[in-house]
């Protein structure tokens, strides 16, 4: 595993990327997913569950406003993921449900 430093958008602190291999991804294990700060101040929900980890992949790809993405991870057996890890998950062979149509 590799790992990178940036730094939150969001809150100014140090965040470590890691680089990891995906495949043998659990899409059926249940989730929670806790969302970012909007930039917006709307009062929104700070966390939601859900059922499988698909179902919370594709909401945050599909659904989720951008304002919310800074932030936003996914937990997974332990397992933290982040956006760009839930948009490689969403658009990987292995995805289980349907995806969105692509707009032209």
């Amino acid at each position: 595993m590799t790992h990178a430093t940036k730094t939150d958008e969001v809150t100014r602190e140090p965040v470590r990327e890691q680089t990891r291999d995906l495949t043998g991804f659990d899409y059926n294990a249940s989730a929670e997913l806790f969302f970012g700060r909007s930039r917006a101040g709307k009062s929104r929900p700070k966390y939601r569950r859900f059922d499988t980890a698909a179902e919370a992949v594709r909401f945050v790809v599909e659904e989720l406003p951008a304002a919310v993405l800074p932030g936003t991870y996914l937990l997974v057996d332990e397992a933290r993921f982040g956006v760009d890890e839930m948009r490689h998950l969403y658009e990987s062979a292995g995805y289980p449900l349907p995806r969105e149509p692509e707009k032209c």
